[in-house]
Order: structure tokens, then C-alpha cells, then sequence
């Protein structure tokens, strides 16, 4: 099977966040981490945020390691981040459990979630990693190069990385370093709390995703977005518009 993400016939998908399709998603392990190694290079780290209205949260969960997972997206008003809407979906997880190729296993039922919006998010926080990844492409960045959009990789673990000790205080961060390289921040979302991992996704700076990772915590270690599409993705949250 071809491995290309040069994009064919059908090459996008009309939904309201259309996603590129730049690859097959039935491909063998092998496959997947050239897929990785080419759409990295289609990252942005350059800042392309800007009048920022809506912000989306996504997540999914699994009910065990095979089976079907459920995909959620939410979308609230900024600066207020009031729930203006939100979708999940399900489907059948076909790509194995692999660490480092979880987008390949996750990404389907997401974007299914995200093709019934009603609302276009200008920025998109997702629940796991951005560049901070061993072949610079974890879901959030995966996910970004697919929707063209601004994403930020907001993980709760580290896949790979050292850092320094992080001051106590909200707001304080440690770079996330791949030897010389940053990859990303660890981040003290909550006095006291663990830290969270933040990375570049897609079409953003990582002082511009550090920033707006704080801007959206409204007390809790968790950004509002990702914290709501945790509960909507464990149906704690009605769907549709609010």
C-alpha cells in the first residue's frame, strides 16, 4: 500500500472542519511511521492565531484495548469558554496500540466527531501530543496538518523529553528537551497540581500555546476544552448545541 501523503481524487472532505485526506488510515505499522516522518514536515510552528472566538476541545475514550472507542469535540466561546456545542461518535478501533502511533488508532473517531459541528473552532486543544513526539507528529500535530488549523498539544504524560523541576506557581514552566532540541513545556497549570505537557500542534508558536493553555484553565489542571471533551467523550455531556 502506498505510503505518499500526496493528496488524490477526494482530497477533501466537505464538512464544516474539513480534513485533508493525505493517507490511507489502513496502513501496517511500518507505513504509518513514514506517514509521521512526511506529514512532520508540513508542520507550522509560526504563530497563525488570530481573532480567536471559539475554541474546541477533543478527546476520546476506550472501553478496553480493542473494541470501539468513542471520539468527542466540544466547542465554547472565548474569552468566556461557555459549552456551545458538542458531538462525539463511535466507531471501531482498527489500527493496533502502539506507543508513538496512536493517531492512527485515534484519529478516525475524532474527525468523525468533529465532521458534525455546527460551529467552526478557530483554535483546537487536543488531549495528547504535538511535536513532543519521536518523529515529531503526535495526534495534536497529526490532527492540525490533516484540519490545516491551529491545534496545541495538551497532554497529561510525557512521551519523551527531559526537563528541569517546575516552580510551584501557575504559570511556571520548564522547557521539554529532546537533547538540544525543545520539543515543548512542562507547564504548571494549577498551584501545586502535576504539571501539564504542551507542545506545538500545528500553526502556532509554543510561547503562543503556552499562553493560550493558561488563558483557557479557569481553575482546574485541565484546560476547560479538553476537560469538557474528557466528559462529553465519557458521555457526561448532552450532545448538540448549547
Amino acid at each position: 500500500m502506498a505510503t505518499s501523503v500526496a493528496p488524490h481524487a477526494g482530497a477533501w472532505i466537505e464538512t464544516i472542519v474539513k480534513a485533508q485526506n493525505l493517507h490511507h488510515w489502513r496502513v501496517t505499522i511500518p507505513q504509518a511511521m513514514v506517514i509521521q516522518h512526511e506529514l512532520a514536515q508540513m508542520v507550522s510552528t509560526r504563530d497563525q492565531v488570530s481573532d480567536i472566538r471559539l475554541v474546541a476541545g477533543v478527546d476520546i475514550s476506550a472501553r478496553n484495548a480493542g473494541g470501539v472507542g468513542r471520539g468527542a469535540v466540544v466547542v465554547l466561546n472565548y474569552p468566556e469558554l461557555k459549552l456551545i456545542e458538542s458531538q462525539t461518535a463511535e466507531k471501531t478501533l482498527e489500527f493496533p496500540y502502539v506507543p508513538g502511533l496512536l493517531s492512527f488508532r485515534e484519529s478516525p473517531v475524532i474527525l468523525a466527531a468533529c465532521e458534525k459541528l455546527a460551529n467552526i473552532p478557530d483554535l483546537i486543544l487536543v488531549d495528547g501530543q504535538g511535536i513532543a513526539h519521536p518523529r515529531r507528529l503526535g495526534l495534536a500535530s497529526h490532527l492540525g496538518v490533516l484540519w490545516d488549523k491551529p491545534t496545541i498539544g495538551c497532554a497529561k504524560s510525557r512521551l519523551l523529553g527531559e526537563h528541569d523541576p517546575v516552580g510551584t506557581e501557575q504559570g511556571r514552566f520548564s522547557a521539554l528537551l529532546d537533547g538540544e532540541e525543545t520539543i515543548g513545556a512542562v507547564l504548571r497549570t494549577r498551584r501545586n497540581s502535576r504539571p501539564l505537557y504542551v507542545s506545538i500542534g500545528h500553526k502556532l508558536s509554543l510561547q503562543a500555546a503556552i499562553r493560550w493553555v493558561l488563558s483557557c484553565c479557569r481553575g482546574y489542571r485541565l484546560p476547560d476544552p479538553t476537560r469538557l471533551a474528557h466528559l462529553a467523550a465519557a458521555g457526561q455531556i448532552p450532545l448538540g448545541n448549547g
